[in-house]
């Protein structure tokens, strides 16, 4: 699965989208993870968005 992750002002106009593909973390954790650029005002800016599956990394101990 493929998440987009808008950025939106306070009257709801998206300002940016950043793509969050699936990521198995080093930690051991699932979920997914985005970076890029993101242009607001003419100013850039860099970011990123991260979900992490809570107990995702127990359940990869017990498998």
């Amino acid at each position: 699965m493929i998440i987009d992750a808008l950025f939106k002002d306070e009257n709801g106009q998206t300002l940016g989208k950043l793509v969050a593909n699936e990521k198995a973390f080093a930690s051991g954790s699932r979920g997914y993870f985005g970076q890029g650029k993101i242009e607001i005002e003419g100013k850039r800016y860099q970011a990123q968005v991260q979900l992490v599956e809570i107990g995702s990394k127990e359940q990869k101990k017990q498998e």
